[in-house]
């Protein structure tokens, strides 16, 4: 029997089918999370002239103690018309225009009014309160650079530089198919032989999760045809198609057999993994298929080793999922042929445990788990104490 690829052998062979999507322009309001395709230049200064960075008067600097009449008002969206006279102080506002001959502003808590004129209670530096022309960004110079992740800040600045729309790597689009006659809507009375499906909302939130946007949920019954029919919809749809069951060598799986009709080109099947023997990949005109075990852990675990990465990929960005390590507080066990990524939550003395039974249906055990340890194939266990590499849930 040929040898069955590691976890990053068959990550390494999605990846390298895997390319960035076309970039998009999209509205800044809509571009929230994703990477831009291009960098952003400052169309002007911003600000774009020398404002108050107080409500006070603006003026002519000078001493403490000083009696200046007062000679209108710069508000916010109204500048003052004039230009400021000498031995005359300007009313303004926080935002407003600078008036032309002025060079600071003293705020309201330091002045005393006295009729038409003000008192000036400091002494008064050239640019005290001002907020000078291009003191955030300057005209012409880059703000943003390409493969920046936009958050809201991103966004702000983004407009304030001038942009409408910001051209960008679009989410990739998603459909789960789940597959099998005994899978039923959550909710729904179930008889004897049905389980509820599980696989298709978790696969649709774990995607969502990793930045996808979710175009579709399809279900196909343990039929050639209706199976066919399914996948054939949501590889139009998607950008890729994850499904869930159907894709070992049982006489009800029909999976495989749909994807070959359908064109998909076979990438592997069959990782030396555990949970998760059985995943298959594959690509059809730049689209990835996941076919994922049918087991509720085996699913979310294969889909956080391989369509988590594959998904960053294809939105633009670094598919390298940071992992860390820590010691095993108690001895666990190996498969002799193949690697097996035990669910853990963290001692507090630093180590890590198994959450409970560790079997591909026991759905529960993913409940507390703050990472997937990777236990190494070979004989016996590994003793406590030994460290060992874990990838985030």
């Amino acid at each position: 029997m040929p040898t069955l690829p590691s976890i990053d052998e068959a990550r390494a062979t999605l990846l390298a089918a895997t390319r960035p999507l076309p970039s998009i322009d999209v509205p800044v309001a809509d571009a929230l999370g994703l990477l831009l395709a291009e960098d952003v230049a400052a169309a002007h200064n911003v600000p774009g002239f020398a404002n108050s960075a107080m409500d006070g008067f603006a003026m002519r600097s000078g001493p403490s103690g000083r009696r200046l009449r007062i000679g209108g008002e710069s508000r916010a969206g109204t500048p003052f018309a004039g230009k400021l006279g000498e031995g005359e102080a300007v009313a303004i506002s926080t935002g407003a225009a600078l008036p032309a001959g002025a060079d600071a502003v003293l705020q309201i808590e330091l002045i005393d009014l006295d009729g038409e004129h003000v008192v000036l209670g400091a002494d008064v530096a050239p640019g005290r309160n001002v907020r000078e022309t291009g003191s955030d960004l300057r005209a012409g110079t880059r703000v943003l650079a390409s493969g920046t992740r936009l958050g809201p800040a991103e966004l702000g600045v983004a407009i304030g530089a001038g942009r409408m729309n910001l051209h960008v790597t679009p989410r990739p689009r998603v459909a789960i198919v789940t597959t099998g006659d005994e899978l039923m809507e959550a909710g729904t009375p179930l008889q004897p032989g049905q389980i509820h499906d599980s696989n298709g909302p978790m696969l649709a939130a774990l995607a969502s999760r990793a930045g996808a946007e979710v175009v579709g949920r399809g279900h196909a019954v343990d039929d050639p045809e209706a199976t066919r029919t399914v996948i054939a919809q949501a590889l139009d749809e998607a950008d890729v198609l994850v499904l869930a069951g159907g894709v070992s060598v049982g006489a009800h799986d029909h999976v495989k057999q749909a994807l070959t009709d359908l064109g998909v080109r076979e990438l592997l099947w069959r990782v030396a993994l555990r949970p998760g023997k059985p995943t298959w990949l594959g690509v059809r005109d730049g689209k990835l298929v996941l076919g994922l075990p049918g087991n509720p852990v085996s699913a979310y675990v294969t889909f956080l080793l391989f369509g988590r990465p594959a998904l960053a990929r294809l939105a633009g960005a670094d598919p390298t999922v940071p992992r860390t390590s820590a010691p095993l507080a108690v001895a666990v066990g190996r498969h002799p042929d193949r690697d097996e990524m035990v669910r853990v939550r963290h001692t507090p003395d630093g180590r890590v445990e198994p959450t409970g039974p560790q079997d591909s249906h026991v759905l529960s055990s993913l409940l507390g788990a703050d990472g997937l340890a990777l236990i190494p194939r070979g004989d016996g266990a590994l003793p406590a104490g030994t460290e060992v590499v874990l990838e985030p849930v």
